[in-house]
């Protein structure tokens, strides 16, 4: 006779911060200024931007996007230059932060994002701001749509971003690179640029705060982030690689490859 498991189920995975009332203090207010930073954009973009021009509009990005760090106790380190004109920017995926600390350093990016962004209350407002083009990712030709969209923006001299891995990674290690995106690049002869993101804290080269896999929610995520101590977000611009003739396949791998030594040179620092 089979006797019934008396295991607990697992415990949802959460990511790792500091504890304890200095900690707990720490993150009340770093999430109270957050909360009103955010809010301030929230008007900025529904009051302010029907009336900026371009050029108007990137510098209120970047300038939003650096002070969320800021707000929540971090220090962004950008290292490198972005190409000028049309490029196609191809980053390793740590945090939903990752957005920011690239509109940090390039506010005219235009990202691909999961669709289901459209549906979050407020945060769609803010991320519609930034032209983002959205990608229905249970709809498999979806992503031709998306690729045509990416050409021609491309084609019009935009700077478009994507994140290969298709989700988060825990930092230590890439994540195979999707190479479906990369047509659109390839097939407009634009470079592609890679971007390396690594978040240390005092606790080691690899933050275990940031860590956003598996189940974690985003207010777990935001919690922990704002208990952290020292945290710096390092944000590395490699050289542009060209495209033209390009095989998909070789060279997501060969992005996936320049970014993970560039990530094991910082850590190695």
């Amino acid at each position: 006779m089979s006797v019934p498991s008396t295991s607990s189920p697992s415990p949802r995975q959460v990511p790792r911060a500091p504890t304890g009332p200095a900690a707990t203090l720490r993150g009340l207010w770093r999430l109270a200024r957050a909360l009103l930073h955010g809010l301030h954009g929230l008007v900025v973009v529904l009051l302010l931007f029907p009336r900026l021009a371009p050029a108007a509009r990137e510098a209120r990005i970047r300038w939003w996007a650096g002070k969320m760090f800021r707000m929540l106790g971090m220090r962004l380190e950008v290292t490198g230059q972005f190409r000028p004109g049309a490029k196609l920017l191809v980053a390793n995926h740590v945090s939903w932060l990752d957005i920011l600390a690239v509109h940090a350093a390039c506010p005219e990016a235009r990202f691909v994002s999961k669709a289901e962004v459209r549906h979050w209350p407020l945060v769609n407002r803010l991320v519609d701001s930034a032209r983002t083009l959205y990608l229905q990712r249970e709809r498999a030709r979806d992503a031709l749509r998306v690729v045509h969209e990416m050409a021609e923006a491309l084609k019009a001299g935009d700077t478009v971003a994507v994140f290969p891995e298709g989700t988060t990674g825990n930092g230590h290690e890439l994540l195979p690179f999707h190479a479906n995106l990369l047509q659109a690049a390839i097939s407009t002869a634009t470079p592609v640029q890679p971007v390396a993101l690594r978040f240390a804290d005092a606790d080691g080269p690899v933050s275990t705060a940031a860590d956003f896999t598996g189940d974690i929610t985003l207010v777990q995520s935001l919690w922990a982030l704002a208990r952290a101590r020292s945290m710096v977000v390092r944000l590395q611009v490699l050289t542009a690689v060209g495209t033209s003739h390009a095989d998909r396949r070789a060279l997501a791998e060969h992005l996936r490859q320049l970014i993970d030594d560039a990530l094991q040179a910082q850590r190695a620092v």
